[in-house]
């Protein structure tokens, strides 16, 4: 395995740790869609993949690997009665719900990895199966959009996780080969989008997958967090 020249990271779940940033966005949006219904909220959750018990959220399940398309169509008929329930009223209310009550907790100290990251000249994008604009107000907090060569959402006309279309994108924008490039992510869908473009994927345990997930999905290398790459590089 290569040095990379180019480091794309999934966003959720790897640059900010998972059910700190989401589940009181989960938990507001279900329980308002629900219309103030708690067993219908908890009902929505469990669809997406919500572990009651520990509240905790599946790897794979689509609220810890969909898009807000995803989202919809799975809630779509679980909701109560509404004047406007089409697919794209809901993308259009989770677009702006979901930014609106998550609390965006980095995994560490962003600027200074990223910091660290460019002293080496890696370049450096990020591609999450949030929106675009989702990926704008969780990531504005810790001023660092404006290190990556290439920010994408699945809503940003690169296609959607797991297919190759983000990492091919982030190729396009930098000049590298996919064989020079890592993808860091912490769901299956991360690893098979690298896979399937030519790059490699790195798993991490910040967001909701295990080490054996990621392993079983073909992750070259699982780090307890983005932390650890200045010491692996």
């Amino acid at each position: 395995m290569q040095a990379p020249l180019g480091i794309l990271f999934d966003k959720d779940g790897t640059l900010l740790e998972y059910h700190a940033t989401w589940m009181p966005a989960n938990h507001a949006v279900a329980l308002e869609l629900a219309q103030g219904d708690l067993n219908t909220a908890h009902h929505l959750l469990r669809a997406g993949g919500w572990d009651q018990a520990t509240d905790r959220v599946a790897s794979g399940s689509p609220l810890a690997a969909g898009d807000l398309e995803d989202i919809a169509t799975l809630w779509q008929d679980l909701l109560p009665d509404g004047p406007d329930r089409t697919i794209d009223s809901i993308v259009t209310y989770l677009d702006s719900a979901f930014p609106a009550n998550m609390v965006p907790t980095p995994v560490c100290d962003l600027p200074a990895l990223l910091t660290q990251l460019q002293a080496r000249n890696i370049a450096l994008g990020v591609a999450t199966a949030d929106s675009a604009n989702g990926l704008r107000m969780s990531l504005a907090p810790f001023d660092i959009l404006h290190r990556f060569a290439f920010a994408v959402g699945f809503d940003s006309g690169h296609g959607r996780k797991p297919e190759p279309g983000m990492v091919h994108g982030f190729c396009a924008a930098t000049d590298l080969p996919p064989d020079r490039v890592w993808v860091i992510g912490d769901n299956r869908h991360d690893i098979e989008m690298a896979l399937s473009a030519g790059a490699t994927g790195i798993g991490v345990l910040t967001g909701t997958s295990s080490a054996d997930e990621l392993r079983a999905a073909g992750a070259a290398m699982i780090l307890d967090s983005i932390a650890a790459l200045p010491e692996v590089l």
